[in-house]
């Protein structure tokens, strides 16, 4: 069996890239009154996917696993509750 990859890096396309450096130019905006020039944008967008990305990523995965195993529970009363008894 092939062992799988592990996640290093949450890739994001050009058009997530410039909406987030927008983002965060008016976070700083607004929050700081400071604002800042396109390679601290860089930078700190660098910062979120390299270290946050994978974090979240990582807790959405462990949300989305435990929503599926409660539909299957409710799958399996679900299933015993349409059960009908032998004549």
């Amino acid at each position: 069996m092939k062992k799988r990859e592990s996640l290093s890096r949450v890739k994001l396309t050009d058009t997530q890239r410039e909406k987030l450096k927008e983002e965060l130019k008016a976070f700083y905006l607004d929050e700081r009154g400071e604002e800042i020039n396109l390679i601290e944008q860089m930078q700190l967008l660098n910062l979120f996917e390299e270290k946050m990305a994978p974090i979240i990523y990582n807790r959405a995965l462990d949300d989305a696993k435990k929503w599926f195993s409660q539909m299957m529970d409710n799958l399996d009363s679900d299933y015993y509750t349409l059960y009908k008894g032998e004549t």
